[in-house]
């Protein structure tokens, strides 16, 4: 993705791909707003680490969106 991403609730900048990977894959691959991992963890009701534990998970089966 060659466009800068900003997180749609603090604003933070440049989004990295692994942020944008798990955002597509637990909110759906069509959507086009994102999250930084602070945020998303509060829309999402866990922890950072939980969020961080599930994209080394998906990355290690080889997910598309970690790749």
């Amino acid at each position: 993705m060659s466009r800068k991403v900003n997180c749609i609730m603090c604003g933070k900048k440049s989004l990295d791909k692994d942020t944008i990977g798990i955002n597509k894959k637990l909110l759906g691959e069509n959507i086009d707003t994102f999250f930084c991992l602070e945020c998303l963890a509060i829309y999402l009701e866990c922890s950072i680490s939980d969020i961080q534990d599930k994209i080394e998970e998906f990355k290690e089966s080889g997910c598309k969106f970690f790749s």
